[in-house]
């Protein structure tokens, strides 16, 4: 089974979607803009399922997800594999801990128009999706949200809201394959240790790729 880390992605498929509502009354803009700009820090449990075309469930991920923001953030996967990914605002770093194997790409290119600028709370990052539309499902307000460009490969994401804070997250992309994630015991706006944004590649682990480097004229 293929260990592919696909951040984000909640679907629920659901049967009945009400769309149509004014803008002035859509809550999605102001939950998403509320989830960049109102949270410093989050942590919680998540767990994950990819869903492939044929509406079959090919894998099922556990494990926690920490933010720190402006553009960092920490993605453990601890069950069935371990795996973890760390946006430390300049880079991603991707350690696959089986494989004893780090790749690293500079953050501002992996993140481009993929849901996982999002969690990093850039400024600018609602701007490079368009917003359509939101609906309720039971306790849940979802989002739908179309990246301008698609070249990451997601299609769509939705992004599922219990009384103002973000629960779930749903991803589709381009394989036609759904990503599911459920977010548990949420904390937000609680300190959160630096290091847990920096990451070194452990000794004796092959690195691929080359990292960015911070432009001295900035400090």
């Amino acid at each position: 089974m293929s260990k592919r880390l696909t951040l984000l992605v909640v679907n629920v498929l659901v049967g009945s979607l009400v769309y149509g509502a004014p803008a002035d009354q859509d809550p999605g803009p102001q939950l998403v803009d509320e989830f960049i700009t109102d949270i410093a820090t989050l942590a919680c449990r998540f767990e994950q399922s990819l869903i492939d075309a044929d509406g079959e469930v090919v894998e099922v991920t556990s494990g926690t997800l920490e933010i720190k923001r402006p553009g960092r953030f920490r993605w453990t996967y601890i069950e069935p594999y371990e795996q973890i990914l760390v946006a430390d605002g300049l880079n991603i770093w991707s350690y696959d801990v089986d494989l004893a194997q780090v790749t690293v790409k500079p953050q501002a290119q992996a993140l481009s128009n993929t849901p996982a600028l999002l969690l990093g709370g850039s400024p600018d990052a609602i701007e490079q999706f368009i917003h359509e539309g939101s609906y309720v499902e039971n306790d849940t307000t979802w989002v739908r949200m179309r990246p301008k460009n698609t070249d990451s490969g997601f299609l769509r994401v939705e992004l599922g809201f219990v009384h103002g804070l973000l629960s779930r997250m749903v991803f589709f992309d381009n394989l036609d394959q759904t990503t599911v994630v459920s977010l548990h015991d949420v904390s937000v706006n609680e300190p959160i240790d630096a290091g847990r944004f920096e990451f070194s590649a452990p000794d004796g682990t092959d690195v691929v790729g080359s990292p960015a480097v911070a432009d001295a004229s900035m400090h």
